[in-house]
């Protein structure tokens, strides 16, 4: 069984990607065509990006059908799956099944499961309207999306519904993700047996033969599968609850686990690429854990609790046990706080789900009793967006990504199991200690310098849960997270060096929760003296001459009792060879322009750092930090510490005497974060 199932995946595999691979767009990769597509997916806008020191405007994506294309005065008509994505706003009206024509440039596409990606060059022609049957899901979907209202808790509710995440902010979705209740708002096996469950309760009073009421439930899952969209999730629930539904039916009884069996491999056989989603995988494991390790769990929580909490606790503890290794190999971490969050949150799932579901059928028709609805279960979505951002705030236990990974959770879940218990809680107590003490920051700091890819983000404590912060690098989230692990909730001065999106696009992360009091952004000028405490700042640059927006960066040096600061934005050679004569030997120097090779030799050793930090992205394509740079401060004698290699830094001053921790290191494998 097992020979003949390799065999048939790997075919089914095989002849798809055969399929893509020879297709016609493969021979006009990077050319320009017109392309007629059918849209098969909602367009969703992409996530904020930024592109080194530039915003990249909004797109939208969606996954297509190409039905014909124009190119080099050639017409094919075809259909084959790509990826489209656009910068024309009108898409994101379209509902799937929609046709369009557009002027596109052809790449390959990172993507197995397309053949090409479409970047669509200009305005998109709309050439055909939804049908009946799309525009009827779609109202559903924009009426309950309505009804919601806005916040984190009216966000939540179409995608614990629907599956439809698109008004949760990036803030939300990290929440929901590091507090491991992002499952919540993807459809899957839970949603199906709540709305089933629901369904057929309901159809007793329309329906004596129970027969009728499983053609019922059966019908009613087809309409709510095409209005939460398939993914792989999703056809793997409706799979299962398909082969459940027809056992009941026929009154033979249903065994759980090969009907897992027979939803995987009837997915697979009809997607084969989901068999390498992380989604599916998961998804399964999560059903594979209750069906398994549930019942065994809540024997051995029936000893010490009662019935209905061993209940309650098993299942997210089943779960998280056989999710862990494909969690830890994706993300590189695990939570801790999840099965707390996800039992406090419990509670709220069912009513919210079968509530929407009535409010969401109802909204096209009667948007006022929609809204009621709606209204009713609102405070249950508060209640878990709050645990979400309770939970997210505990440190997670971060662990090496990728096959690693993967085999250390394998192996410390089976040693857990195998070993005897007190033995297991001792060396669990014993590693989850050691993995603590290496937590960044640890102690005390004065600087610190964040991790936050490429980009700039650095901070300065005042004590009392108070910092300098210079600026706030390329990513909300990772900047507020770097200043969460750094305890810091007021900031008394912000300076943003200058306008590129990499010092800058963080902002709204790092004032997120924090008191804010003065901000410098174009606004001081060489001179500028502050006294904060002990910390003395006096501002070297701008003179307030016209310059390049690198060339036009605020330069401060910060002098305390215990150690001397220097930063300047992205500072190039023109202007740092007119500051360099005023300069003087610094403790800490935050190397201009993430190291790159524009720096001026004679301002680099009038600074004569002790330690030099180079905040960069790993991987860059700047090549970032330059061989040069680096050669030039290891001549001065200065200790230089990068974000790609040594992660985030934190140092601990003395009387100009410095200590130095890094989120990473070489015995760093297993760390709190």
């Amino acid at each position: 069984m097992l020979a003949f199932a390799l065999a048939l995946g790997s075919s089914v595999m095989s002849l798809r990607q055969h399929s893509l691979q020879s297709s016609v767009v493969a021979d006009y990769y990077d050319k320009s065509a017109t392309a007629t597509l059918q849209l098969t997916t909602d367009p969703h806008l992409t996530t904020k990006r930024v592109s080194g020191r530039n915003f990249l405007p909004p797109s939208y994506s969606a996954l297509a059908s190409l039905r014909e294309i124009e190119i080099e005065q050639r017409t094919y008509k075809l259909k084959i799956p790509v990826r489209l994505i656009t910068r024309d706003l009108e898409i994101a009206k379209l509902l799937p099944g929609q046709k369009i024509i557009t002027e596109v440039q052809i790449l390959r596409s990172k993507e197995a499961r397309v053949a090409a990606l479409l970047i669509a060059n200009g305005e998109v022609k709309v050439v055909s309207q939804p049908s009946r049957w799309a525009k009827s899901l779609g109202q559903v979907r924009l009426g309950l999306r309505a009804a919601s209202g806005t916040g984190d808790a009216g966000s939540l509710i179409p995608g614990m519904v629907l599956g439809d995440t698109s008004l949760q902010s990036e803030n939300f979705r990290s929440d929901m993700r590091r507090s491991g209740l992002t499952h919540l708002v993807a459809v899957s096996g839970a949603n199906f047996a709540i709305v089933s469950a629901f369904i057929l309760w309901g159809a007793q009073f329309l329906f004596r033969s129970m027969r009728f009421r499983i053609l019922a439930t059966a019908i009613a899952l087809a309409a709510f599968i095409a209005l939460v969209r398939p993914s792989p999730s999703v056809l793997r629930a409706a799979a299962m609850a398909a082969v459940l539904l027809i056992a009941y039916a026929t009154k033979r009884g249903a065994d759980s686990l090969p009907a897992l069996g027979f939803a995987i491999a009837a997915v697979v056989i009809g997607d084969p690429w989901q068999g390498r989603d992380p989604g599916f995988a998961l998804s399964v494991l999560a059903t594979a854990g209750l069906l398994l390790f549930a019942p065994r769990a809540i024997t051995y929580l029936e000893r010490y609790f009662p019935k209905i909490i061993a209940q309650a606790i098993a299942a997210p503890i089943a779960a998280t046990v056989f999710c862990a290794p494909v969690i830890v190999a994706i993300t590189g971490y695990l939570s801790p706080m999840s099965i707390l969050a996800n039992l406090l949150a419990a509670p709220a799932i069912v009513p919210i789900t079968i509530v929407g579901f009535i409010a969401a059928l109802l909204s096209p028709f009667t948007p006022g009793l929609s809204s009621l609805l709606v209204s009713c279960v609102k405070p249950l979505a508060w209640w878990i967006a709050s645990v979400a951002d309770w939970a997210a705030g505990f440190r997670v236990l971060t662990i090496s990504k990728g096959l690693l990974g993967f085999i250390f959770v394998i192996i410390s879940i089976a040693l857990i199991l195998l070993l005897p218990r007190k033995v297991v809680i001792a060396a669990v107590l014993i590693a989850l200690s050691l993995s603590y003490l290496q937590r960044f920051p640890g102690g005390d700091w004065q600087v610190a310098n964040c991790d936050i890819g490429q980009g700039d983000g650095a901070a300065i404590n005042l004590g009392n849960h108070r910092a300098i912060v210079i600026d706030t690098g390329p990513d909300p989230e990772l900047i507020d997270r770097c200043l969460k692990h750094l305890s810091i909730r007021e900031i008394p001065l912000l300076i943003l060096t200058h306008g590129h999106a990499d010092h800058i696009a963080g902002l709204a992360g790092a004032v997120r929760g924090r008191k804010v009091g003065a901000t410098w952004f174009g606004n001081v000028q060489r001179g500028t003296i502050a006294q904060i405490g002990d910390a003395k700042i006096k501002v070297l640059w701008p003179d307030g001459g016209e310059y390049d927006p690198n060339n036009s960066s605020i330069a401060v040096r910060i002098d305390t009792p215990d150690f001397s600061f220097f930063a300047s934005g992205d500072m190039e050679p023109p202007t740092q060879a007119v500051i360099a004569s005023e300069l003087r030997k610094v403790d800490i120097y935050k190397v201009s322009h993430h190291g790159s090779a524009y720096q001026d030799e004679i301002f680099t050793r009038a600074l004569a750092p002790q330690v030099a930090m180079i905040s960069v992205g790993a991987g860059n394509s700047y090549g970032h930090p330059a061989p040069n740079t680096l050669a030039l401060l290891w001549q001065v004698s200065a200790k230089v510490l990068r974000t790609d290699v040594h992660g985030a830094i934190a140092i601990a001053a003395d009387r100009h005497r410095l200590k130095i921790r890094t989120s990473k290191g070489r015995f760093n494998f297993i760390r709190w974060e």
